[in-house]
């Protein structure tokens, strides 16, 4: 009686061991899932044609338009953010209707910090055909300021400038230029 009482405990112990191995086992399966998930975006969307718009007594106005192949969204992250892996084509009017047109072949808008992270064949082409080019370039929403460190040209219609380290305002009129080259007009 004794042996079999002790063969049932070991019985109902090694029960016990292997159910806790697989519970356990799945778990770390599900912890791993988690993890995975965390990492992934939480939307995607394809074909993007966004306007921001402004209401203003009885009319709305636009004030961009946004294009893109792809949009990835990262809201479920501690530091939200939007990529746009394919690029994006941004449309921005100023008050008088004049067009603004930014292209880049990548980007990235963090949430929190309304900064856009644009790269790879930046074009920055305003309606007064002033063009800015470069490989790299932030701006700042709140402050609607755009800057790079990265090499960069700029066309004008009366001067081709070239340099490194870029800072303008969105209208690319107030501009400060770390180092430059090129040819210029100068009034006398």
């Amino acid at each position: 009686m004794k042996t079999i009482h002790l063969h049932s405990i070991k019985f109902i112990v090694t029960a016990i061991v292997v159910t806790m191995f697989f519970s356990c086992n799945n778990d770390f399966d599900k912890v791993q899932q988690v993890g995975v998930l965390q990492n992934q975006p939480i939307g995607e969307a394809e074909n993007i044609d966004l306007d921001y718009t402004e209401f203003e007594e009885d009319t709305v106005r636009l004030l961009a338009n946004l294009l893109s192949p792809k949009m990835l969204d990262y809201s479920n992250r501690s530091f939200a953010f939007s990529e746009f892996p394919e690029g994006v084509e941004l449309f921005i009017f100023d008050d008088d209707g004049n067009k603004t047109t930014i292209t880049s072949n990548y980007a990235i808008v963090y949430s929190d910090t309304d900064l856009i992270d644009l790269r790879g064949d930046v074009k920055i082409a305003t309606h007064q055909k002033d063009t800015l080019f470069t490989e790299q370039l932030y701006y700042n929403q709140k402050l609607e300021w755009a800057f790079t460190n990265e090499p960069f040209v700029f066309k004008s219609l009366t001067s081709l400038t070239h340099g490194v380290g870029f800072d303008s305002d969105k209208n690319l009129k107030e501009t400060q230029v770390l180092e430059m080259g090129g040819d210029f007009e100068v009034d006398n």
